[in-house]
């Protein structure tokens, strides 16, 4: 079995939303519902040197997430004004939870219609 990489994984779950794309944004993978607007980008360069992703979050997520682990969630620089969650990928990594930030950035931002989709494919 071929290793995969936290960028395959994240690229995944971006790409399993319905109408999501990816395209390179300030020099890192992102992903866009639809042409526009973006819900996460990865961070490999924009901060210290660590890898990590950034997200859109609904209001009061960012600091949820932030107390409840700083080790592996923190405000995101340029973004993080706006509300946008860090999520580290250089430490030990609950995908479960990188899953349900990652959807709660698409439905941050895509129309209802779309997130009226996730919701009829969600048992």
């Amino acid at each position: 079995m071929t290793a995969t990489t936290p960028l395959d994984r994240l690229r995944a779950l971006c790409l399993a939303l319905p109408e999501a794309t990816e395209r390179v944004s300030h020099g890192e993978p992102a992903w866009f519902v639809r042409r526009a607007p973006q819900f996460a980008s990865l961070a490999d360069h924009h901060h210290d040197d660590r890898l990590a992703f950034w997200a859109a979050a609904p209001a009061g997520a960012q600091q949820d997430w932030v107390e409840r682990d700083p080790q592996r969630y923190f405000r995101p620089r340029y973004v993080g004004t706006r509300g946008w969650v860090g999520v580290y990928l250089d430490v030990s990594v609950d995908w479960d939870e990188v899953a349900d930030i990652v959807e709660d950035a698409y439905r941050t931002v895509a129309p209802r219609t779309l997130t009226a989709r996730l919701d009829a494919d969600t048992p």
